[in-house]
């Protein structure tokens, strides 16, 4: 016996019903239309989607892409909402990872959990990072969290149930220190060189490459001899409205967490060296006359600019062949600071507090190689007991 149908779309015999999902600005009724094979399948649809909007999605849940979705919510919502570095490093991992999913075209309401761990699953056998994975994972369900308040989805695909491909197989590397040697070689090479105080004050004081080249004169305190961290410079790319690249510029923002704002005490022996910086850059600005830009920078360029991040490595590079010691990342003077401070007896609360880590178990965690010597000496205060 054939289907009964009632309408002709495209040439093609349907069964159609429709229902009345609410009025539109000028009072008239909104009504929507469902197909069917037959008359049991059309009104399957219609039960279906009249229950979505019950339980709260929004009238047109049924129509919206994943990536028509997401394009708004990144650069309409995200861009003002982040940190120009947090976006740039989101709009990457739309661009790269995103777009070129099988499922960015789709409908976001016919998106199931089994096509996200495939492609996770695929990433990972071309050779995509178990980090890179994850912050995609991440990434998807800060959005898929947004159109659940949109009324677009009802849960989130991206929960527990979802395996990150060779996430408990990834082995820990160990961090990159200068042993003592190093840094003499590293200090005594530097000697005259134009990095020479950045270098001494990442040793002395622990703080990041950005935080470094956005101190001014103003956050060094030389009578109680600290620093005060409140901000932080990174080179970011920039977006139009429309989302494309405008290319690149320096930025000035808060430091990577609340509590990276901190005050860090400067060794002593570094205050009469800040000083001396001061005055010889003093003489540059006067040399340079007016092509000097003043940004009032503690560390800058001849003519009072910032130092790019790139004219630095190099540099940086370049005095670590010289002083013949293996490559390092500039990071790696943050980390001998926190090793330094480790070995000499300092307190783990005391210095994640001058990292400004967010929470203690991250510097636990990342210092756990200079950790098990102070436990063997904490243990071998317990002697007297068997004596």
């Amino acid at each position: 016996m054939a289907s009964k149908t009632n309408c002709i779309k495209n040439g093609k015999e349907y069964y159609r019903t429709t229902a009345t999902i609410g009025r539109d600005s000028k009072g008239n009724l909104i009504r929507k239309e469902f197909y069917g094979k037959n008359k049991k399948e059309a009104e399957e649809k219609k039960t279906e989607y009249l229950n979505s909007i019950q339980n709260g999605l929004t009238a047109n849940f049924d129509k919206i892409s994943l990536g028509c979705l997401m394009h708004t919510w990144l650069f309409e919502v995200q861009k003002i909402k982040v940190k120009p570095t947090s976006f740039e490093r989101y709009e990457g991992i739309f661009r790269n990872y995103i777009q070129v999913a099988p499922f960015y075209g789709k409908k976001i309401k016919d998106i199931k959990q089994l096509e996200l761990q495939r492609y996770y699953n695929h990433l990972f056998k071309s050779g995509k990072s178990s980090n890179s994975i994850k912050f995609l994972n991440k990434l998807l369900k800060n959005f898929f969290n947004y159109s659940i308040d949109e009324g677009y989805l009802i849960k989130n695909l991206c929960n527990n149930n979802l395996i990150i491909p060779g996430k408990d197989t990834k082995v820990k590397k160990e961090i990159e220190v200068f042993n003592n040697e190093e840094i003499k070689k590293l200090i005594d090479t530097s000697n005259g060189h134009r990095l020479k105080l950045l270098i001494l004050l990442a040793l002395g004081t622990g703080l990041r490459q950005g935080e470094l080249l956005a101190l001014t004169w103003n956050d060094i305190d030389f009578i109680k001899k600290e620093i005060n961290v409140e901000k932080t410079i990174k080179k970011v790319k920039t977006f139009d409205d429309e989302g494309k690249s405008v290319g690149k510029k320096i930025l000035i923002q808060s430091p990577k967490s609340v509590t990276s704002n901190r005050l860090v005490p400067i060794p002593s022996n570094l205050i009469e060296l800040l000083k001396n910086h001061r005055i010889i850059q003093n003489i540059e600005k006067e040399n340079a006359d007016i092509i000097y830009t003043d940004n009032n920078l503690v560390f800058a360029t001849c003519t009072g600019n910032f130092i790019s991040t790139k004219n630095l490595f190099n540099s940086y590079s370049a005095l670590l062949v010289k002083a013949k010691i293996k490559h390092k990342k500039f990071h790696a003077l943050r980390h001998t600071y926190a090793s330094q401070l480790f070995k000499v007896g300092v307190p783990l609360k005391t210095v994640q507090t001058l990292l400004g880590h967010s929470d203690i178990s991250i510097t636990a965690n990342i210092y756990t190689h200079v950790m098990p010597s102070q436990k063997t000496n904490a243990v071998e205060k317990l002697n007297s007991l068997f004596t």
